[in-house]
């Protein structure tokens, strides 16, 4: 038996209502009222993840090489958003990028953040990490401009356009040890998301030479998806999303390929604010006087 509470009636249309309210509100109506509030409230998410991104993300970071010929504007480079600068130092078979000392000095003076990196190959680690230090050394005295701080990393990549093979994943051991025991700092690694699972996790690698590596920051390459690191490490600090105009992220305006004179830039997502991402830089940074 119904209660007079709950007694309905309806409309020409067919439509209850109720009428202990002291209006007349459809279940046409009622269903329309909860889909307005459904999308109000799926609105309301995306802009939450939204403002999250941005507060726990910045997209502040791009990475330079020789192999980028233009004369960076490294002013408006600033003006757009970036806060560090990551440069190629040193390259197989001990070879200096010849870019490196001018653009150190230019992003200096335009306030930025640097940064240096060494591409590793198969020869002896230990004169792979002494050349990289001596040639980053070498220009924080002069005469380019010096930064606050040289944010120091190997680029432990497969090898496939220099001489001198792939570094194994003993010998990127040995270099970043080698880096540790003289600036007191390990380096970060670089690597693309599959090639660091497949390589960390291949037959023969050593759970000591793996414990060694996860000391570093990892640095982390995935065009196409936010990547997810694999032991040993349980998370990345810097992300490329884009490299040579290749991105398949939307939506272009959180995922842009390119910066001031820059067109296909190397970009790069730091995880947390620009703010932490200075505090951070700074605490890993080696400074050579020291």
């Amino acid at each position: 038996m119904m209660r007079k509470s709950e007694a309905k009636s309806q409309d020409n249309f067919g439509n209850q209502y109720c009428d202990q309210f002291p209006f007349r509100l459809s279940a046409r109506r009622l269903q329309l009222i909860v889909r307005a509030m459904k999308f109000f409230r799926a609105s309301m998410f995306v802009l939450v993840l939204v403002f999250v991104a941005s507060v726990f993300a910045g997209n502040s970071v791009v990475n330079l090489s020789h192999y980028d010929l233009m004369r960076v504007d490294f002013e408006a480079v600033k003006r757009e958003g970036i806060v560090g600068v990551i440069h190629e130092a040193t390259y197989p078979r001990f070879d200096r990028d010849s870019y490196y000392g001018t653009r150190q000095t230019a992003a200096a003076r335009a306030g930025l953040l640097w940064g240096a990196y060494h591409f590793g190959d198969a020869t002896d680690p230990i004169r792979q990490a002494e050349h990289f230090l001596s040639v980053v050394a070498a220009n924080w005295r002069g005469p380019a401009v010096q930064p606050s701080g040289v944010l120091l990393v190997l680029d432990f990549e497969r090898n496939g356009h220099y001489p001198g093979g792939t570094m194994r994943v003993d010998q990127a051991a040995r270099f970043v040890e080698r880096i540790k025991q003289r600036t007191g700092k390990y380096p970060g690694v670089y690597g693309s998301e599959n090639r660091l699972r497949a390589v960390m996790n291949a037959p023969g690698v050593s759970r000591a030479d793996r414990a060694v590596l996860g000391n570093c920051w990892l640095w982390i390459a995935n065009y196409h998806y936010q990547p997810t690191p694999s032991s040993p490490w349980s998370n990345w600090r810097l992300w490329q999303y884009t490299g040579d105009g290749k991105c398949d992220l939307r939506p272009r305006s959180s995922y842009a390929i390119r910066v001031a004179n820059i067109a296909r830039a190397e970009r790069d997502i730091f995880r947390g604010s620009n703010e932490a991402l200075a505090a951070w830089w700074q605490d890993h940074a080696w400074l050579p006087a020291e």
